[in-house]
């Protein structure tokens, strides 16, 4: 019930006077049906059609009293020009009520949709480490619409209790006792019917479990598509793809099962209660053949709906394990948001960087406090203009100390300066649009080459595209493709080799004219040629922009202005390279040793 409250919050919030306005049109549409379902006897008797004591029906004395100032002649016309008009009134209505329902509908979704993802957006970069991508997607797409189609059936349940409640007092006006009859059946139906929409629930629950582990296995299977296909594993991968299918059709087929037991049980009730409430009219409350045939027809539109209404409430119990999924998302994301300041709703220019990084005496942990930490201790210094290389040992803590530089991650214990100021939420956002960031394994968006340089600068033009490209030394290999800049490269990048997407990476990040560039192994994927030409712009770049580079193949460092040895998250050595490198004692003299460099 709590969570169910909280979606209605949730959506009047949105809807606001949408709602409103398509709930007073739900009742006008039901008005004129009751009301033309009421005249249509008295009215076709008026006009001679039928035969009846009008006394026994109720009428609208001035409807009465109009027909009858009419010549017989005209009675019939004025009668068929009503009805016509009360049909036209009524389609209009609807056709206005339909397209604001889904206008309600789709627009809820779309609002959980971009609020979900502006969320995500705007969460820490720790988060993520801790969080299944394949969760993420399938909250934002399959329980999102689940939530979506649960709003249409929301909205459904409405308008069958609106139109149930005015047919309701058309048929007191009618037979008070008969309708009281029906509505004490309804309710008595109802209560065991309550098990019902309990089955839905778990249901529910148990398609957003199968679809999770659906979306995962379907993840895990295409990111591994190279290791299943050259292993020849696809017979297995296969069987476990089959019975996850498996899972999901039965979990179809219970819910579809619940639902026709529950129409089933309603039609049969309602054909066993129309012929006791035919007896029992003539037997029992001896009602007139009028208030007869018009309380059938009632209630031959009431019962429907206590189906629909039935039907409704279980598929809306079935979506609130979707809702409460995309809400513990939201919760977790308002949990982990990064705390923004002014700075980045004003739009500024990116922060200046004069001075350099320091960080002092900084701790920092993945897991919970007293876990062991990733980094201890740790004292630099990274001077503005100059190159400074990280490097050590696998697991020593290089990627998380470049994490924390960037201000993706934040210590536990000590600081990060920037200039003297440290990064805080304040300052954080315009802090990242002073920095480019090249990772070892480069991401590229299965967009053109064009598309993908652009995103970092929406306005630069094809001059300074083909020199980023160039001082990338990707600009032959652009310009052979036969599409150039607009070449589509593929999920990823797919259609280029490591080494080229590397590259196009690297000319992404100098695109922007960082005033940092931090390189985490950036030239790894390159063969020796085209290694040596991205040191080779990279040294032409000394003084004149901030290079922050991991480093495993330490030929490739001899110019940095500053090295730093890391090992078990400890700053271990801190000088130059060849200072360090005379330090026979040292890891970094170590390293040097075992890549034959000296």
């Amino acid at each position: 019930m709590k969570q169910l409250l909280f979606y209605l919050k949730q959506l009047n919030a949105f809807s606001g006077r949408k709602l409103y306005i398509n709930l007073l049109c739900m009742v006008l549409v039901s008005f004129i049906e009751g009301t033309a379902i009421l005249l249509l006897i008295p009215l076709l008797n008026l006009a001679g059609i039928l035969h009846m004591n009008m006394g026994n029906v109720v009428s609208i004395p001035w409807v009465t009293e109009m027909l009858r100032s009419f010549p017989n002649s005209l009675s019939l016309p004025v009668i068929l020009e009503m009805y016509i008009f009360m049909v036209i009134g009524e389609s209009l209505l609807l056709r206005y009520q339909s397209i604001l329902h889904v206008k309600i509908e789709e627009g809820f979704t779309q609002y959980l949709r971009l609020e979900t993802y502006r969320a995500l957006l705007q969460s820490k970069w720790k988060y993520f480490l801790g969080k299944r991508k394949s969760d993420i997607n399938h909250v934002l797409t399959s329980e999102i619409e689940r939530v979506g189609l649960g709003t249409n059936f929301f909205l459904n349940f409405l308008a069958a209790l609106i139109f149930m409640a005015i047919q309701i007092v058309i048929a007191f006006c009618l037979s008070a006792k008969l309708t009281i009859l029906i509505i004490g059946c309804g309710i008595v139906l109802s209560v065991p019917f309550r098990k019902f929409i309990k089955d839905a629930k778990r249901l529910g629950s148990q398609t957003s479990e199968v679809w999770q582990s659906y979306y995962a296995e379907i993840n895990e299977h295409l990111n591994g598509i190279k290791d299943i296909k050259s292993n020849a594993l696809e017979v297995q991968h296969l069987k476990r793809f089959e019975s996850l299918s498996n899972e999901l059709e039965s979990n179809v087929v219970n819910f579809v099962k619940v639902n026709s037991r529950t129409q089933f049980l309603y039609k049969t009730v309602a054909a066993i209660l129309l012929s006791f409430l035919i007896l029992s009219s003539k037997m029992v409350f001896h009602i007139s053949s009028e208030q007869l045939l018009l309380v059938i027809v009632i209630f031959t539109r009431i019962w429907p709906r206590f189906t629909a209404i039935q039907s409704s409430l279980q598929h809306i119990a079935a979506m609130l394990p979707a809702f409460q999924s995309l809400t513990q998302l939201r919760q977790e994301c308002q949990d982990a948001q990064e705390r923004r300041g002014d700075e980045e709703q004003r739009n500024g220019e990116p922060m200046p960087f004069r001075q350099g990084i320091d960080c002092q005496n900084v701790y920092f942990s993945y897991g919970e406090s007293g876990a062991s930490f990733a980094l201890m201790d740790t004292h630099l210094h990274i001077p503005a203009n100059r190159t400074t290389a990280i490097v050590g040992r696998s697991g020593a803590g290089k990627s998380t100390l470049i994490d924390l530089l960037m201000g993706l991650i934040q210590p536990n214990e000590g600081q990060v300066l920037m200039d003297g100021n440290m990064l805080t939420g304040h300052n954080l956002h315009l802090f990242r649009q002073s920095i480019s960031y090249v990772p070892q394994d480069p991401f590229l968006f299965n967009a053109s080459i064009r598309e993908n340089l652009l995103l970092v600068k929406p306005d630069a033009n094809e001059y300074e595209l083909w020199e980023a490209l160039k001082f990338a030394a990707c600009d032959e290999f652009v310009a052979s493709l036969p599409s150039g800049l607009k070449t589509v490269i593929g999920d990823r990048g797919i259609k280029l080799s490591g080494g080229e997407r590397q590259r196009l990476v690297l000319a992404r990040a100098i695109l922007r004219k960082p005033a940092i560039l931090f390189l985490d192994e950036a030239t790894s994927a390159l063969d020796s040629e085209n290694e040596e030409k991205i040191q080779n712009a990279l040294d032409r770049l000394k003084g004149t922009m901030t290079i922050v580079v991991i480093a495993h193949r330490l030929s490739t460092i001899r110019n940095a202005d500053q090295v730093i040895v890391l090992d078990h998250g400890k700053v271990i050595q801190q000088g130059g390279f060849h200072q360090l490198g005379a330090e026979k004692a040292g890891m970094f003299s170590h390293l040097l040793r075992k890549q034959g460099i000296v």
